[in-house]
């Protein structure tokens, strides 16, 4: 009998929870982490599967591990992953991992550098739970696109990036509690296969694989409510680092944000991100500023037995 040995910290942002893979991960080689990520994918994904599936695991997890960074400006690099696959950025994850990081004291107060799959992100640490992203280049690709929902309509909405793609649906929904989450989570799921079918896309026929709704917030120091929905049909327990990132270069590209001007999102549970916006020269495209705060809940060291027939994970 041979048995690997996963070690792991686990925290949560706004209530989403985080997995940091600090040893026993797969050796993904040297390139750049987009490359090192696609090798995940191709060789490795057992991984990702045995540290999220089920049993050890669940479909709300994400998953985030460590790598040594092909920029030596970066004091880390980082690979994000859920119950489905492979994530550019994940605003949540970045604040978790630097809270992690600091845990362990690989990281102190102050400003760093940290590499993604999609580029490089500035974290601004207070050396205990706060954590200021300045996150990717992010825009708003096209506006007021319309889907058509059987037996609902046309519904209109915007398609932006913040790291991930999403569509930002125009129509507020005032139903956005968590004793409504099964409803939900059909109609965003609903929304995200009509794009599929009628071959709506962000750049380049990218897939757009994250569905955001919104509703007025109940804390009044909050400007919206949002619910997302992520790739693997589970809902954001935060108000979504990426998806504030997008809302945020919306509304800049509208003129109803001031670069600059904060913007408090609330999430599902009520957990709140601050957020800002600064417009880079082209003026298309903006750098989102996501402030969240992290809590590590566990430190521990996941078991994969040869002879279990789940060893990697229920798949």
């Amino acid at each position: 009998m041979t048995t690997d040995r996963i070690h792991i910290i686990d925290s949560h942002t706004a209530g989403e929870p985080t997995r940091v893979i600090i040893a026993g991960g797969p050796d993904l080689g040297a390139g750049s982490l987009h490359e090192r990520r696609e090798r995940f994918r191709a060789d490795f994904d057992r991984y990702r599967t045995a540290v999220i599936h089920e049993p050890r695991g669940s479909e709300v997890i994400v998953g985030a591990l460590l790598c040594p960074p092909s920029d030596p400006t970066c004091a880390a690099g980082v690979i994000f992953f859920n119950n489905v696959g492979y994530i550019g950025m994940c605003g949540h994850g970045l604040i978790g991992v630097v809270v992690t990081l600091g845990q362990l004291g690989k990281l102190g107060a102050g400003t760093h550098r940290i590499e993604t799959p999609v580029g490089v992100v500035i974290a601004e640490f207070d050396g205990k739970h706060q954590v200021t992203v300045g996150n990717v280049p992010s825009y708003r690709h096209r506006k007021n696109v319309g889907v058509q929902l059987d037996g609902v309509g046309l519904i209109t909405g915007d398609i932006a990036w913040g790291g991930n793609w999403f569509f930002l649906v125009n129509e507020k929904v005032e139903t956005l509690t968590l004793a409504n989450v099964e409803a939900l989570t059909r109609y965003a799921w609903h929304i995200r296969q009509a794009l599929e079918e009628q071959e709506i896309t962000g750049a380049d026929g990218a897939l757009i694989d994250h569905i955001e709704l919104y509703a007025p917030p109940v804390d009044p120091s909050a400007r919206s409510r949002n619910f997302v929905l992520c790739p693997g049909k589970a809902y954001d327990r935060s108000p979504c680092g990426t998806g504030t990132s997008a809302k945020v270069a919306c509304l800049i590209a509208d003129g109803t944000l001031q670069p600059g001007e904060v913007w408090r999102q609330e999430s599902i549970l009520g957990t709140c991100f601050d957020a800002w916006g600064i417009l880079l020269p082209d003026s298309s495209h903006i750098t989102p500023f996501i402030r969240g705060s992290a809590f590590v809940t566990a430190e521990a060291t996941l078991l994969l037995d040869d002879t279990d027939p789940f060893q990697w994970g229920i798949r």
